[in-house]
């Protein structure tokens, strides 16, 4: 092998760049509402290896999964270091991190994960806000420190393999040449992979043995689990910068429970139709940037959780510190997200400086009865909005419940949406331009918008909101600016 020297001396002073760049997430933190930490970058030893030189072949044929694994084995014992992995395509089973480790794709470097789906072990992990088991993610760390993935190469994970498709997201050409292989459900609006996986879905009960850690049952199970294409569980100081990340088996990143999260410049891409296809998940995270990324999905875009039901209630940890900023939404059911899964809370969250294009729906903050949790201090500034499907503006605290629910008792299951501020929103058209949607026995508290303007074929509707600030706020509609149903007290409207 050919590796860069590196003597003592060397070790002890050099250091990759990663660190230095500190000064320049600063920079975002200038001028904020509220007070948040800069994420401390990761510290890499400045040591590299390609991994060419570990018998790696970027022949999109030969499979790369143990010249990944020695590499990783290798930069472990030298204390960490770099992996280039040059042009090529690079066919590979999982990728483990190892902490102090960077992970570098070269321009033109595509890493093309494996469709052979038994490469992909069963492990316990957490999916939807639960603790579950899952098959292990194409991307994959656990319990690691000063972790990066740098480059403007692409990684891709075959999700097509993995992911069932309803029949209603396609065309017509389009679910005749999927359903050439693969199986459908007996009404024939949803394809499967496989029948394994088709039989699984439909199996409730085989779900739940799974989730209680049947090992019969999660081997049966096994292509059923399809994993997120980045899963990073408590971890810190991690960076993702410049590369792409797309064709998930599920959703695209899945950061949990991790600490000094950057996400610089990344693009995040899954079809349109990708079922369950969201771009980044942060759940029950702290102190996390999200820079000038773009997301194209089948679902939530950019999407804050903590956890589901007394699941998310136990573990009590929740996402906070968190700053969005410059980032651009094509498709996705929601630019910026909160929820459903927030039963741990989310606090002290900033989005600012975004642009949403075509999504479902612009700001959507979601959760349920059973979950509990407080999601509070939010500050949302200068969105613009175009083609918005749905809702420019949604908070809706009756995500799957059925209309007309008994009125429960307020107990540690009942969520709490509260202190919101929302200015300088322009949305040119959208279906409506905004829902305000809380529960008889938790209305919304306190939600300020202002110097805003929405387009919208409807206008504000409110449904059980104690403390609403409307303030300079234009809407441009045919119908009623303003409608008010159950539950509203406290509105103040000022200005225009």
């Amino acid at each position: 092998m050919k590796h860069k020297p590196l003597t003592l001396l060397a070790a002890s002073l050099a250091l990759w760049s990663l660190s230095a760049a500190a000064t320049d997430y600063a920079d975002s933190y200038r001028n904020l509402p509220v007070s948040l930490n800069v994420p401390a970058t990761p510290v890499i030893p400045d040591y590299e290896v390609k991994i060419t030189d570990f018998g790696g072949v970027n022949d999109g044929l030969t499979l790369n999964t143990e010249a990944f694994a020695k590499a990783m084995a290798h930069l472990n014992e030298k204390g960490g270091g770099r992996l280039t992995v040059p042009e090529g395509i690079w066919y590979t089973g999982p990728i483990q991190f190892e902490s102090r480790v960077e992970l570098h794709l070269d321009r033109g470097a595509l890493v093309l994960f494996s469709e052979n789906l038994s490469d992909y072990p069963a492990l316990a992990s957490d999916w939807e806000g639960v603790a579950t088991h899952r098959a292990m993610s194409p991307l994959s760390a656990r319990g690691k420190h000063d972790i990066a993935v740098t480059g403007d190469g692409t990684f891709n994970g075959n999700g097509q393999n993995w992911r069932p498709v309803k029949k209603g997201k396609m065309t017509a050409d389009q679910w005749k040449a999927l359903t050439q292989k693969g199986c459908t459900n007996a009404k024939g609006d949803v394809w499967y992979a496989n029948e394994r996986i088709r039989e699984v879905s439909e199996d409730a009960e085989l779900q739940k043995r799974v989730q209680a850690g049947d090992r019969e049952a999660i081997e049966y199970a096994h292509d059923f689990l399809r994993p997120v294409l980045l899963s990073f569980i408590d971890c810190d100081r991690v960076l993702l910068k410049d590369a792409t990340f797309e064709n998930s088996p599920a959703w695209n990143i899945h950061p949990l429970l991790c600490r000094n999260l950057i996400v610089d410049n990344v693009n995040v891409r899954n079809p349109w139709y990708a079922q369950n296809g969201d771009g980044i998940d942060i759940e029950s995270c702290t102190d996390v940037l999200v820079l000038n990324s773009r997301f194209d999905v089948g679902d939530d875009a950019i999407c804050i959780k903590s956890g589901k039901d007394k699941n998310g209630r136990d573990r009590g940890i929740p996402c906070s510190n968190v700053l969005v900023e410059g980032c651009t939404v094509y498709h996705g059911h929601g630019g910026f997200v909160i929820g459903s899964e927030m039963s741990g809370g989310a606090k002290d969250i900033v989005v600012r400086n975004c642009v949403f294009i075509g999504t479902d729906v612009g700001l959507r903050f979601k959760s349920t009865r059973g979950r509990g949790g407080v999601v509070e201090d939010i500050y949302v500034d200068n969105i613009k909005m175009t083609d918005i499907a749905g809702d420019a503006l949604i908070f809706d605290l009756y995500y799957g419940i059925k209309p007309g629910a008994p009125v429960p008792p307020v107990t540690e299951e009942t969520p709490s949406f509260r202190n919101m501020y929302i200015s300088d929103i322009t949305c040119r058209s959208a279906k409506c331009a905004a829902f305000f949607n809380g529960l008889p026995e938790m209305p919304m508290k306190n939600v300020v918008v202002k110097n805003s303007l929405f387009r919208a074929d409807k206008g504000i509707v409110l449904n059980h909101v104690d403390g609403l600030t409307l303030e300079n706020v234009t809407i441009e509609t045919n119908g009623e600016k303003i409608t008010e149903g159950d539950g509203v007290k406290n509105v103040t409207v000022t200005g225009k």
